[in-house]
């Protein structure tokens, strides 16, 4: 039996060219899911959402090892990207950076955390 690994990498980026639609980000997530090499439970599910202060897209799906949420608000200046991919089988943290750069960041902190031993810090970033 493989051994979980138990990853976590939070992102939160400063965007040029955040995503409009839901279908837009559907579309995306499934990009990034494959990417990462991993097997969609339930979902993409996408909503905007219109309230004052957090306007925006949110996304989520279910994937076999855990989940992939994105959060977008792009009624700000600059637009604002965050992302939170949890999964108990390995990726590879270059790959879902990758996958934001359709979005032009112009910012991208994260943090990229081990939760199988005691949320050991693997990895932060801010450029």
């Amino acid at each position: 039996m493989e051994k979980l690994k138990h990853k976590h990498l939070i992102i939160r980026a400063e965007v040029s060219a955040p995503p409009q639609t839901e279908e837009q980000t559907i579309t995306w997530m499934k990009e990034l899911i494959k990417k990462i090499d991993m097997k969609i439970l339930a979902g993409p599910f996408s909503a905007k959402v219109y309230k004052k202060g957090n306007e925006g897209i949110t996304c989520a799906t279910i994937i076999e090892t855990s989940h992939v949420v994105i959060h977008t608000w792009d009624a700000v200046t600059p637009a604002l990207v965050q992302l939170d991919v949890y999964s108990c089988k390995d990726f590879k943290k270059q790959d879902v950076l990758d996958c934001l750069e359709q979005f032009y960041p112009t910012k991208v902190d994260y943090k990229y955390y081990d939760r199988e031993n005691n949320f050991k810090l693997l990895r932060k970033n801010s450029k």
